[in-house]
């Protein structure tokens, strides 16, 4: 079985668009600040599925906001993208911080879901 392959797609009127190559469909989430964003979908499309997640109002403000796309029966990731609003700078870091910490948010969500049924 091969691992599933995102390719982003577009941004446009609100709505990320992906495609996700897989064999089976994925059951994915996608997160932002850490929360999993409702409303994201999957159909049917060639060789894959399109993915379309709608970006929610709150990321369209100053700053930098990241969303992490994570399959979630493996809690791989597969994904992220990232909307910076506001004044614009060339080389922003701001953008792989907040990138790294939502991963980070991921796998300690991972790590405590694997603790928890030894306990």
């Amino acid at each position: 079985m091969t691992h599933p392959t995102l390719t982003p797609v577009r941004l446009e009127n609100g709505t990320w668009l992906g495609h996700l190559q897989s064999e089976t469909k994925p059951e994915i989430e996608v997160r932002y600040l850490g929360q999993v964003l409702e409303g994201v979908s999957m159909s049917a499309a060639d060789n894959g599925w399109e993915l379309s997640v709608p970006v929610p109002l709150a990321a369209l403000s100053d700053g930098v906001h990241c969303f992490v796309i994570a399959d979630t029966a493996t809690t791989q990731k597969l994904g992220d993208f990232t909307i910076i609003a506001g004044t614009p700078a060339a080389d922003d870091l701001r953008a792989e911080v907040e990138l790294l910490r939502a991963e980070l948010d991921m796998l300690k969500r991972a790590f405590r879901r694997v603790q928890r049924p030894g306990d």
